[in-house]
């Protein structure tokens, strides 16, 4: 079995003939998996794929299958789910060959990103159901940052728009901290005309769809990260941070409360839309030991 860490890797194996079954992802860097799906078309590479995937809109599925995959599995994978899919296909997969993830041989990081890409995917299917709209999700990014480097995320998750933000405690399972919503100003209109609303939105309203926003996209990622680590989150009422505001001024008035954090960088965008979100989850200092301890579980 070969495995490849990203896109780039994944298609120099299947063209070295070392993926006559592909078990393929989505969210990947460099290349994603609809590149990957593309560029074997476009070679007529020999192989069948089978996506992989925690992005489950119907949507993504509809496209993996128009782009030449076998079949789609949804994240965390149900290894019962996977033998009448090969059996489907004519094909057997040796049980040796089913690696499970051990725990022993992934760095924390990456197991909280491949937890976190399952839960935002989540959330992402959430969001494009309520909007009947296809929903970009790109790969989460799970990081130590410090006060310093946390401000700069933050602006760059921001950009140079104003930005309506909204803080949501959490805590479970010896995990705590905050969920953080950042909505671009730009996204009102466009987002209020999906949920079939008055474009003219006042103060008020605007303040209503963000944390209408909030709930759903908090909501489902939160639930998600719990289901997979075996815990639940209580949430706190959600506080509004600032209302097209500049996120410096934000980072100013928090800046006490974020210091050296885990963070996980979660970014949602609508396609052919002006709509886009990011939520950072901020852990709180004493959660990376428990996180570890969850995750050892989960994939014992």
């Amino acid at each position: 079995m070969t495995f490849a860490a990203d896109g780039i890797e994944g298609v120099a194996a299947i063209r070295a003939g070392k993926g006559e079954l592909v078990f393929l992802d989505l969210n990947m860097p460099n290349l994603d998996g609809y590149e990957v799906l593309q560029v074997i078309e476009q070679e007529a590479l020999r192989c069948r794929v089978i996506v992989v995937s925690g992005d489950i809109q119907p949507e993504a599925r509809a496209r993996v299958m128009q782009a030449g995959a076998e079949d789609f599995i949804r994240k965390p994978v149900d290894q019962a789910a996977l033998g009448p899919i090969l059996a489907r296909l004519g094909l057997d997969l040796p049980s040796a060959a089913v690696v499970p993830w051990d725990a022993g041989d992934i760095d924390v990081m990456d197991g909280l990103r491949e937890v976190a890409n399952v839960a935002m995917g989540r959330a992402g299917d959430l969001l494009a159901r309520l909007l009947e709209v296809f929903v970009e999700l790109p790969l989460p990014q799970v990081s130590l940052l410090e006060s310093g480097e946390l401000q700069m995320a933050l602006e760059h998750a921001a950009g140079n728009d104003g930005t309506s933000a909204l803080c949501q405690g959490f805590i479970g399972g010896g995990i705590a901290g905050e969920a953080l919503l950042l909505l671009h100003d730009s996204s009102y209109d466009d987002l209020a005309a999906l949920l079939h609303r008055d474009e003219s939105l006042s103060d008020a309203a605007k303040i209503e769809l963000l944390m209408d926003t909030a709930s759903l996209l908090t909501g489902a990622c939160l639930n998600g990260l719990a289901d997979q680590l075996d815990t639940s989150f209580s949430l706190s009422h959600p506080m509004l941070l600032g209302e097209r505001s500049q996120v410096s001024e934000m980072i100013r008035r928090n800046k006490e409360n974020w210091r050296s954090v885990l963070t996980i960088e979660l970014a949602f965008a609508i396609e052919h839309h002006n709509i886009s979100a990011n939520m950072m989850l901020l852990f709180a200092d004493g959660s990376l030991p428990a996180i570890k301890k969850h995750l050892n579980y989960h994939v014992g």
